[in-house]
């Protein structure tokens, strides 16, 4: 079995640091078939697609490129707890999209969140981007910030509201600051608390398909 490709960076003016992870999955291919053969549903919590219920030792397979990044990059030992993993394919057409589906965002303000997007469409396709709110200059919201980020975010909104469109590049109220291409069974790993969003192209194909869709799995982890 080949060895994971780990790589840290870190990203922004903050420096936070993310995990670039190839090879995560000891057998892609397998995982693939499961998700080809699962019962995908709409998704929860503004999830813009369905979502599926993984293999039972999905993490099982994963835990020796996981372990190290936890403890090496984000300097979590033991006691990480699972809170929701998934399939996962976007699928809502942008005009579709509701508003704050059309702006980056965070999973959690919670110090010890984990979010964790693996990738397995086999010829990669759109990744993740995340950005800079530019008002504030926030890169992360915490409970600290969380007050003052969303009041100077809902003043903006009801001045300008954004296009119907999933956040790609550079916008008018956010800098894109990193952008982590999809490639297949690649994990990209970062805090719940950096705004963030899927790299959807302008011009992508929302298939349904897990077979041709924009297949990932989605989780997230807490310390």
């Amino acid at each position: 079995m080949n060895r994971p490709d780990i790589v840290a960076r870190r990203i922004g003016a903050e420096r936070q640091p993310i995990a670039i992870v190839d090879g995560f999955h000891s057998d892609p291919d397998a995982l693939r078939e499961s998700a080809i053969a699962a019962a995908f549903a709409p998704g929860r919590h503004h999830y813009p697609g369905i979502r599926a219920p993984l293999p039972g030792d999905y993490f099982a397979q994963v835990r020796p490129a996981l372990a190290p990044v936890l403890r090496a990059v984000f300097g979590l030992g033991a006691g990480v707890e699972l809170l929701d993993a998934s399939f996962s394919i976007v699928t809502a057409p942008p005009g579709d999209l509701a508003v704050e589906q059309r702006l980056p965002h965070v999973d959690a303000v919670q110090p010890g969140r984990i979010a964790l997007v693996h990738y397995l469409a086999p010829e990669g396709g759109d990744g993740t981007a995340f950005f800079r709110h530019r008002a504030t200059g926030f890169e992360t919201i915490d409970a600290a910030r969380s007050g003052d980020y969303l009041a100077a975010l809902n003043a903006e909104l009801r001045a300008n509201p954004p296009a119907a469109a999933y956040p790609f590049g550079d916008t008018v109220l956010f800098e894109r600051i990193a952008h982590v291409e999809a490639r297949y069974n690649r994990a990209v790993i970062y805090r719940s608390a950096l705004l963030h969003s899927g790299a959807i192209a302008p011009d992508a194909v929302l298939d349904s398909d897990p077979a041709t869709g924009r297949l990932t799995v989605t989780a997230f982890l807490s310390a």
